[in-house]
């Protein structure tokens, strides 16, 4: 992935933080996978309930990528946010907007530490909260991953052994039905 391409999805994610976190919430764990550096979609975490249902759903963000036959992805989260709903103990900065970067070879941990700044009330009169971006620290060539997160980079490169005519289309149709939100760049939609 060419470093503008990254870029691109970086200045995508702080501005979901921003949006989100005006709204009252971090968004949740996303993955983009990437096939011939051209990008699949977006796909968001589906609602989930804390510990066990969290670990399998994050880890389950790499259908998707296997089913596109995906040459690389970016997966982001927050730390707080996944580690208090997987039920692990928060590992690395927090709040921290992570992005892993991965292929098949090895993968890449970029982390967007920043605070929670409050901006003017809201006109329904309640504080909104914008994070104020903190220097991100060097990026981490094969860093440890949080377990959940892990899982769906060793899986995304993983091919779906599905006997179906169109495994990326039944994939998608799966997904959707779970829950999951998915946003497909022109050239993935069916």
């Amino acid at each position: 992935m060419d470093t503008r391409t990254f870029d691109a999805l970086t200045e995508s994610m702080k501005s979901a933080y921003v949006a989100g976190l005006s709204e009252g919430a971090v968004p949740r764990p996303v993955i983009m996978p990437l096939v011939r550096g051209e990008l699949v979609g977006l796909i968001w975490l589906r609602p989930v309930t804390s510990g066990k249902d969290a670990l399998t759903a994050i880890a389950s963000l790499s259908n998707i990528a296997a089913a596109a036959n995906a040459d690389e992805i970016v997966l982001a989260w927050e730390t707080q946010d996944v580690a208090t709903t997987c039920e692990l103990p928060a590992d690395g900065p927090s709040p921290c907007l992570n992005m892993v970067h991965a292929t098949k070879d090895g993968h890449t941990l970029h982390q967007f530490p920043y605070t929670e700044g409050t901006l003017a009330d809201t006109p329904e009169g309640s504080p909104s909260i914008e994070p104020h971006w903190q220097p991100a620290p060097t990026p981490q060539p094969d860093a440890e991953l949080v377990p959940p997160v892990q899982a769906a980079v060793d899986y995304a490169f993983t091919p779906l052994e599905l006997d179906h005519p169109s495994p990326f289309g039944v994939t998608v149709v799966l997904m959707e039905e779970d829950g999951y939100n998915l946003r497909l760049t022109e050239a993935f939609a069916f």
